[in-house]
């Protein structure tokens, strides 16, 4: 079992997955022999749509990608054929990562300005990874905390419920619909319909039966004894394809013939309350699995509505995190060294609604009864309060310490969600989780800012 997969990308191209103006400045800093150590954070402005929280992920890719990230002969030679220099590929042969990595786990939520990786290298190495980090960051921390929301929703609202991912089909793309799914994972599903993510990462695969199958035979009756002498007290039927009602009543019948425990029937379309009410009257120790439009927001209306159901297969709104495409996560350059100063000296963005803190970062998370109480933002050697949520994980160039299990990382996001006030979990109108700026920090700004506004004048 693998962890690292990264679509059509191999070992000979990972590197290439980087916007050109990177590979050009890296040119043109090796160039002018600028290679002064620097340090950038990875976090987002803003929290998306109807979201109090974010839980962060894809931290393993950023790993794997940092194992494996050098440049082969045959990225060597399509950058060649793009017109750099022959010089600059000469030591781009060489390339390896030799920096460090902080970042908050997997699993943990995560707010506006709080970085989710920090990177610290000279600057070429380190301004090499910014797409493939926000890439992989960014994509994943959506989905899972869509599915961190299904399940909160279960957890709050119902009773017990299975989550499986229905969605790599509808998902942008094979890679897309593979990490999406280990997302879900992350976020408190239990598991995926797609075999793939299955292979990579180890998620569960679950599955039952198309229309196509039922359509295929001469009728629904002669598709679902086929089903059930193949599949036996395992077989899940889809009992919506001609009459919800009486493909209900003709699956507990077939199942009585076959003397077969029948395991499950699903629904697929309609008033998904009232025909799960009448299926359940009529298989009343048969599992109902609902799979048509589930979202956090349905799923919570079903339940509400006492519809009856014992898993539900979020499909289209998961995988492409319908309401909320886009985290817009950023990886900016927060200290770099310069000449006669000694260290890294704090930088900052100045421009108008884009403004940074400066400086590498502690995030201070305080906690009392088991319950998160608010963040303290600060810099990275200022003593605070609250638990430290960036770790090392990389140090020159090297794990320090093995990754955590998906099960690990999945208990993490549901220990983190339960932990946050019940306000901020709301998923139409969340109140606002406080993050602090601790007063080094704030001083710090102001510091800087003063100096780049006077520095401009």
């Amino acid at each position: 079992m693998t962890t690292s997969s990264f679509g059509h990308l191999t070992p000979e191209t990972l590197a290439l997955f980087a916007d050109r103006y990177e590979l050009t400045m890296l040119q043109g800093y090796l160039a002018r022999e600028h290679t002064p150590e620097a340090a950038f954070s990875l976090y987002f402005r803003d929290l998306p749509r109807h979201r109090g929280y974010v839980v962060a992920a894809g931290l393993e890719q950023v790993l794997a990608a940092l194992d494996s990230l050098t440049f082969g002969e045959r990225a060597l030679t399509y950058l060649a054929e793009e017109g750099f220099d022959d010089d600059f590929l000469d030591s781009l042969a060489d390339f390896s990562f030799s920096g460090d990595v902080r970042a908050v786990p997997e699993g943990t939520v995560v707010f506006p300005n709080e970085p989710l990786v920090e990177v610290r290298a000279p600057l070429p190495e380190a301004q090499l990874l910014e797409t493939l980090f926000l890439n992989q960051v960014g994509f994943q921390s959506l989905v899972a905390t869509k599915a961190a929301r299904m399940r909160d929703v279960v957890e709050r609202e119902g009773d017990g419920q299975t989550l499986v991912d229905f969605g790599s089909r509808r998902a942008h793309g094979t890679d897309a619909g593979l990490k999406a799914a280990r997302a879900a994972y992350v976020g408190g599903f239990d598991g995926t319909s797609l075999l793939a993510a299955g292979e990579a990462f180890g998620v569960p695969t679950y599955g039952t039966m198309a229309h196509s199958w039922v359509q295929s035979f001469p009728t629904e009756r002669e598709s679902f004894r086929a089903f059930v002498d193949t599949y036996g007290d395992e077989s899940t039927l889809l009992i919506d394809t001609y009459d919800t009602v009486a493909g209900a009543e003709l699956a507990a019948e077939v199942a009585r013939e076959a003397g077969v425990d029948l395991r499950g029937v699903r629904l697929d379309s309609g008033d998904l309350v009232a025909l799960s009410k009448e299926v359940h009257e009529r298989l009343p120790d048969v599992d109902v699995f609902v799979s048509s439009g589930m979202d956090e927001y349905t799923i919570r209306d079903f339940l509400r509505s006492d519809g009856v159901a014992d898993g539900f297969g979020p499909g289209t709104a998961l995988t492409t995190s319908r309401d909320a495409p886009s985290l817009d996560p950023v990886y900016k350059l927060v200290a770099v060294e310069q000449a006669g100063e000694g260290g890294l000296q704090p930088s900052m963005k100045l421009s108008s609604g884009k403004v940074t803190y400066p400086g590498e970062k502690r995030v201070g998370r305080v906690e009392a009864d088991g319950a998160y109480v608010h963040d303290v933002l600060g810099k990275r050697d200022e003593a605070g309060p609250g638990r430290d949520l960036l770790e090392p994980v990389v140090r020159a160039g090297e794990r320090v310490s093995a990754s955590p299990t998906l099960d690990e990382i999945r208990e993490t996001t549901r220990r983190n969600v339960r932990s946050l006030p019940p306000a901020v979990r709301d998923i139409e109108e969340p109140g606002t989780y406080e993050v602090r700026v601790s007063d080094g920090l704030a001083a710090e700004t102001e510091r800087l800012r003063t100096r780049l506004e006077r520095r401009e004048e």
